[in-house]
């Protein structure tokens, strides 16, 4: 029996060599130099900010990086600071129409097309950053983002945070609500709605067009971000006044604007690769700031002797009575905003009472 065995292998492995000689030049081994190469992708995004400004508009550069290595170079992202293709304002239209794949920018920028847009980036007296993020994530918030801005063809993800933000730059000190009464200020989405009714004038511009603003006296004062970003945009040579008060964005979520016929158009693996990225550099952007902050709030004081202060508190229950009253003339006039913020707040109220009687404590006591 064995060498019965014996002989059918040493036959089989005989008809296998003369069958696979026979066959000559017409059957090559595969190998990778011949496999078909996998298609690469080449998108552009644009910013609403300078081009490599720190914090903002590093995000979408460490994004674009992350991007292009989890995909071995399958998906390349040419980033755009503000204006260098499309102007900063109108990044939103730019990604709706196909002109450019992805943007980088800041929600209540469109509350003129998505009135509930600022609720998912900044309010003011609303969520801080953590409490944003668990909303978005866990809360319903990113699926009535998603449902906000289908109409237009987009795709939103967070992008970002820079923490809670100080109340801004002041030429001269605001020592009651009166003192609002005709202030010209930078100030963008519902929170100039509220500086409104105060009386004060709210002015929308870019970054880099707030610095020349503020010097030449076109406006009185200007919110942007806190220390780190409003060092670097040297306010302090302009403006001698720095509000510390937390009022008007507890926190500001960036966005990622994401073209939905080109997402759609990925393979499967990088529009994983695109979540993820996003949610990446939304928490790294958050640590950042948390990080430089305060050194640079040192540097402002001890080298360039800002002036600090802080809003009356009156000033800030008056502003709060405001911003009540913005909150529910919006959700009167357009459903889509009562929709998301009837999430928003009911998400709120229970994170709330949950935060005073742990980390409000915890603050108070350490």
């Amino acid at each position: 029996m064995k060498n019965l065995l014996k002989k059918v292998v040493v036959v089989t492995v005989a008809i296998t060599v003369l069958i696979l000689g026979g066959c000559g030049d017409k059957q090559k081994p595969i190998s990778a130099t011949t496999a078909t190469p996998a298609q690469t992708y080449h998108w552009k995004m644009v910013t609403s900010w300078p081009k490599n400004f720190p914090g903002l508009g590093m995000a979408p550069e460490k994004f674009a990086k992350h991007v292009n290595e989890m995909s071995g170079g399958r998906l390349t992202i040419q980033v755009y600071g503000a204006g260098e293709l499309v102007p900063g304002f109108e990044v939103f239209d730019a990604v709706s129409q196909g002109t450019v794949q992805m943007g980088h920018s800041g929600a209540y920028y469109w509350k003129g097309k998505i009135p509930a847009s600022p609720l998912f980036g900044a309010i003011p007296f609303g969520m801080t950053a953590d409490e944003l993020n668990a909303w978005l994530y866990y809360g319903g918030g990113m699926e009535l983002y998603r449902e906000m801005y289908k109409p237009f063809g987009i795709i939103p993800m967070a992008g970002g945070n820079t923490g809670a933000q100080f109340g801004g730059w002041f030429k001269k000190e605001i020592n009651s609500i009166d003192d609002l009464k005709g202030l010209k200020m930078r100030i963008p989405g519902l929170a100039g709605d509220v500086l409104k009714k105060a009386g004060a004038i709210p002015v929308n511009l870019t970054g880099g067009e707030i610095f020349s603003s503020l010097q030449s006296g076109a406006i009185d004062a200007t919110e942007w971000v806190g220390p780190y970003n409003d060092l670097a945009f040297g306010f302090y040579q302009a403006a001698d006044y720095y509000y510390t008060s937390v009022w008007h964005e507890p926190s500001a979520g960036l966005e990622f604007l994401i073209n939905e016929k080109a997402f759609n158009s990925l393979p499967k693996d990088l529009q994983q690769i695109i979540t993820v990225a996003a949610r990446a550099v939304n928490e790294d952007t958050l640590d950042e700031y948390n990080a430089r902050n305060n050194s640079a709030l040192k540097t402002l004081v001890e080298k360039h002797h800002v002036k600090l202060r802080q809003f009356p508190p009156e000033v800030l229950a008056q502003l709060k009575k405001y911003t009540n009253e913005v909150m529910s003339e919006q959700a009167a006039k357009d459903a889509g905003f009562a929709k998301v913020w009837k999430s928003y707040s009911e998400f709120l109220a229970n994170i709330r009472s949950y935060n005073d009687i742990t980390l409000k404590e915890y603050y108070k006591n350490r």
